[in-house]
């Protein structure tokens, strides 16, 4: 049994929880989400608490139960607090801006990049270089986020690029040139 999988998740007031058969639906003050978890995993309410229980004593099983149990939970705080998901662009030119239900991003290419925000999904920029991705689902806040790191990675040897606040990069030394 896991250690994780044992602990009960608290349900905040405002939040109402609904057990589905392979899922569970959570609703809060931000909004409703649909968590479903694996199969031979069972979920109980029992007053103020959500329990995750093993159907059977399944070593093959058991590997599943704090993953279960962390996703329900990542679930209720998302509908509660949030999440959210920082980063900032590093480089002469580099900026961002928020047109409608896009960015456009100057990334040092010769057009601009133009991403799409997903629904359920809030970006907000400061200052052209500072982005918050926000969100109620812990796994498409972390998703948009890469998305957007990657358009153009951190350069280990300028330190340019799209990089998440407080990410520290090992900067490597360029070539010496040639020595007579």
């Amino acid at each position: 049994m896991s250690r994780i999988g044992k602990k009960p998740i608290t349900i905040p007031k405002g939040v109402t929880v609904k057990v589905i058969d392979g899922a569970v639906e959570v609703r809060g003050p931000r909004g409703t989400l649909r968590q479903s978890h694996p199969a031979g995993i069972n979920f109980e309410l029992a007053d103020g608490h959500l329990v995750a229980k093993l159907a059977a004593e399944d070593p093959a099983l058991g590997k599943f139960h704090g993953l279960a149990r962390t996703l329900i939970g990542n679930a209720v705080t998302g509908v509660t607090d949030g999440f959210k998901r920082e980063l900032d662009i590093v480089g002469v030119g580099y900026r961002a801006e928020v047109k409608g239900k896009q960015v456009i991003f100057a990334l040092g290419y010769s057009h601009a990049v133009v991403f799409d925000i997903p629904t359920g999904i809030d970006i907000a920029i400061e200052k052209q270089t500072h982005i918050t991705v926000t969100g109620v689902d812990r796994q498409l806040v972390g998703q948009v986020a890469a998305n957007i790191r990657r358009l153009r990675k951190p350069d280990p040897y300028k330190q340019k690029g799209v990089r998440y606040t407080g990410e520290v990069l090992k900067k490597k030394a360029g070539k010496t040139g040639a020595k007579a």
